[in-house]
């Protein structure tokens, strides 16, 4: 099983290009219903496994409104900032659920406080398309391609996360 796994991260960092093995792999996504309730998931993989500790739950708090790329800028701001601040080390990889706008979101949240940012992609759902903050050309893996569906695995985690969230808050009020 270790040795599969270890397999798939090297697949993911020779399609991705990525200078070293995706260890460490957190995932970002927006949950709301119709602008209301917007909160916003990120799961941490380690190893191509969750690790469940370290998951986290945000709530909006710099407006009110439906807007995926504020939401974006502000939770990931908030995530990178408070870890640049512990001297944490920043994952191997971060992916962003969506596409070129979402990306440029979250890229623009790493400049707008002077910090290095870690790989960044954007997975878009429709046709499964890995966008890159740098000038290369998104790029769609084989759906079969095992790379893709770990990327997925860490989409679908985020989502069901933020949604999960997003139903509690509602049933609260």
């Amino acid at each position: 099983k270790r040795t599969e796994t270890h397999t798939v991260l090297k697949e993911l960092q020779s399609v991705l290009k990525l200078s070293k093995l995706p260890h460490h792999i957190e995932c970002f996504d927006i949950s709301h219903i119709s602008g209301t309730f917007v909160v916003a998931s990120m799961v941490r993989f380690k190893n191509g496994k969750p690790d469940t500790d370290q998951y986290r739950r945000y709530k909006i708090k710099s407006f009110i409104g439906n807007d995926d790329y504020r939401a974006i800028e502000e939770v990931v701001t908030r995530r990178y900032l408070r870890l640049h601040k512990e001297n944490k080390a920043f994952p191997d990889l971060i992916i962003i659920d969506g596409g070129k706008g979402q990306l440029g979101s979250a890229l623009r949240a790493f400049l707008g406080q002077g910090l290095e940012p870690p790989p960044l992609i954007g997975l878009a759902k429709k046709r499964e398309t890995v966008y890159f903050t740098d000038d290369r050309a998104s790029l769609n893996l084989s759906l079969k391609s095992d790379a893709l569906r770990l990327l997925q695995r860490l989409r679908n985690e985020a989502h069901r996360f933020a949604n999960t969230f997003n139903a509690e808050i509602r049933s609260r009020r």
